[in-house]
């Protein structure tokens, strides 16, 4: 625990003189009040957050996890801004338990799309592709907590021909009459991306779902239209 403690004090200690109040107020309300901003602009955050990290001792994947978690239970958004970073530039030291003894807590961890999506890119897109886990996202995909859902289906986001097209498509399949924003959302940017490299695929999708929310089809048809 002193690990983390020294991160997150580290973390608070340098991005206290980046503060704006104006910022802050504006990232407050635009991410609908889920949580008060220190104010600090993305690029400043990370470029002070991995000058942290690299003078840190590489930790174990408990270690990393354990870190995080103490990010994310500060009051203050960017902490887990930090936190999903701080994965992203150790993702190397977590194990194949990671995205179940960690990612999955932090995923319902005062959720909203800012932290579900940082994570989806920073933790869970390279974990699954290094060690895939089936059973883990199909759990993610029928829970009734639709953050899990939304990781579950964007779960194989940016692979390009490297994406699992079939496994994809079954998991947006039992989403198809969603209405949910969040969900519907994320099977439209799922296929939009597999739009980019496999367009019959998302045509025979299509239309073998005319059920689908205008919102999913919609980013569907951007991908196609390209």
């Amino acid at each position: 625990m002193r690990y983390a403690e020294f991160v997150v004090n580290e973390l608070r200690r340098t991005l206290a003189p980046l503060a704006n109040t104006d910022v802050a107020k504006g990232a407050r309300a635009y991410m609908k009040d889920v949580a008060p901003f220190i104010g600090v602009r993305a690029p400043e955050r990370r470029a002070t957050a991995k000058a942290l990290f690299k003078t840190l001792d590489r930790p174990d994947s408990h270690t990393l996890g354990e870190t995080a978690h103490v990010l994310y239970a500060q009051k203050e958004r960017e902490f887990a801004y930090c936190a999903n970073d701080m994965i992203a530039f150790f993702i190397k030291c977590a194990d194949q338990d990671f995205l179940e003894q960690h990612v999955q807590e932090l995923l319902i961890t005062k959720s909203w799309w800012d932290t579900v999506d940082g994570l989806g890119s920073s933790a869970i897109c390279p974990l699954t592709l290094a060690f895939p886990n089936k059973r883990l996202i199909n759990t993610w995909n029928s829970s009734d907590n639709m953050w899990l859902v939304r990781a579950a289906i964007q779960h194989q986001r940016g692979r390009r021909s490297e994406t699992d097209v079939e496994y994809v498509l079954k998991i947006c399949a039992r989403h198809s009459n969603s209405r949910e924003f969040f969900i519907t959302k994320a099977v439209g940017w799922a296929l939009r991306d597999i739009a980019a490299f496999n367009k019959p695929a998302v045509r025979r999708y299509l239309h073998e779902h005319p059920e689908l929310n205008r919102v999913t089809t919609r980013e569907a048809e951007r991908g196609l239209n390209r």
